[in-house]
């Protein structure tokens, strides 16, 4: 029998995905890891390999056909495999090939993200590739002229599928999930202090260039993922089929990227130090903003770190991403008087903001979640011990 080539779900809440470049043309000869086609879902770009050694044959979805997961849109064909006519697979026949979807413009992965960064419609572009597919060169080229003015009061922006795909969840998640809030302040004056001199005992090579350079955020994915061993009926989920509890602390962290989000997890958090947690958010961050993140690095986990305190937001609330039963919003710190001694003392406060699941998460134990993250903010010698 022919093995079938399908659309894989590459991402929890993907159901379907468009076909954006096929490598392969029907009767090629491809082995294992062959690059057979390209697609576009609401998070990134994906590339599909082929499965087996053989010829592809019956491709039935085409440049631009939006495809449900688990639909087949090619076959390959093995060693003393034959088609019985063209197009029909022994035993098997292909489904009705799918068409382009209504309205799509061809163009490749990176055309289609130079066209979001600039604010151009691609429906107003001669694609220079071939059957018109839109280059990267031909964004470019558009960028380089100059832009006409806007004289309508507004100009609609296209929604492109990460847009889409939040809009969605979000909205899922504010009506159907029962959130509460809790609230407090942290004094970062410790923490401040013991980040500034490890920074400066920070090991240095040969240009002078420290092996680290700890931030206030990787202090709080740190306390976020002991907090949660010590109140373990936080480190949850709601499911159908019940509460998951979760043995280690999953951490995602809210990253912005152009058009929206994503949620890069440091896994096991709290068996890592401050300095590993430091390097591999950098590196998360990177390739998130550059959208190489894999699925499994921005899945699993039962909570989410949202911090908007390097953009002067005080305080704020934020909405819970499902299937999470927790979200910490971070503030900035303020300078706030304080009674010390029976003095006033001049201390930095950040605001913490924790939105709950009350499905999965009752007032109490988010009370004590927030509670011992305090604890280990205000003494952040307690992360290392």
């Amino acid at each position: 029998m022919p093995v079938e080539v399908i659309l894989p779900k590459v991402d929890m809440d993907m159901t379907e995905g468009t076909i954006a470049k096929w490598h392969v043309k029907d009767g090629d000869a491809v082995r294992t890891g062959t690059l057979l086609f390209e697609i576009e879902t609401g998070k990134a770009a994906m590339e599909i390999e082929a499965p087996c050694d053989g010829v592809i044959r019956d491709i039935s979805a085409g440049e631009g056909a939006v495809v449900p997961v688990g639909r087949a849109v090619a076959f390959i064909y093995r060693d003393g495999e034959i088609a019985l006519e063209p197009g029909v697979a022994p035993s098997v026949r292909p489904e009705k090939p799918i068409p382009p979807a209504s309205g799509h413009i061809p163009a490749t992965p990176l055309a289609r993200r130079l066209a979001r960064q600039g604010g151009i419609s691609l429906d107003k572009i001669t694609g220079s590739g071939p059957r018109g597919r839109i280059a990267a060169a031909d964004i470019q080229a558009t960028l380089a002229k100059p832009q006409q003015a806007v004289t309508d009061d507004f100009e609609v922006m296209p929604v492109d599928g990460m847009r889409r795909a939040i809009a969605q969840r979000l909205t899922l998640s504010k009506q159907t999930v029962p959130h509460f809030y809790l609230s407090l302040r942290c004094d970062l004056t410790r923490l401040t202090d013991c980040r500034d001199r490890l920074n400066a005992q920070a090991p240095r090579d040969a240009n002078n260039l420290a092996a680290w350079k700890l931030s206030i955020n990787d202090f709080i994915i740190k306390a976020l993922a002991l907090a949660l061993q010590q109140v373990p009926d936080a480190n949850v989920t709601w499911a159908e089929d019940g509460i998951r509890r979760y043995r280690v602390s999953d951490v995602a962290v809210a990253v912005a990227v152009e058009g929206g989000l994503f949620t890069p997890v440091v896994k096991s958090a709290e068996t890592k130090s401050l300095s590993r947690i430091s390097l591999e958010m950098k590196d998360l961050a990177a390739r998130a903003r550059g959208r190489k993140l894999l699925p499994e690095e921005y899945r699993g986990g039962a909570t989410t770190i949202s911090n908007l305190g390097m953009f002067g937001i005080e305080q704020f609330t934020a909405i819970i991403n499902p299937p999470h039963a927790t979200i910490l919003a971070v503030g900035a710190g303020t300078q706030d008087f304080l009674p010390v001694n029976g003095l006033p003392a001049l201390r930095s406060r950040m605001a913490c903001t924790l939105s709950c699941d009350h499905r999965a998460v009752d007032g109490a134990v988010g009370a004590r979640l927030l509670a011992a993250f305090r604890d280990f903010i205000e003494e952040p010698a307690l992360m290392l011990a």
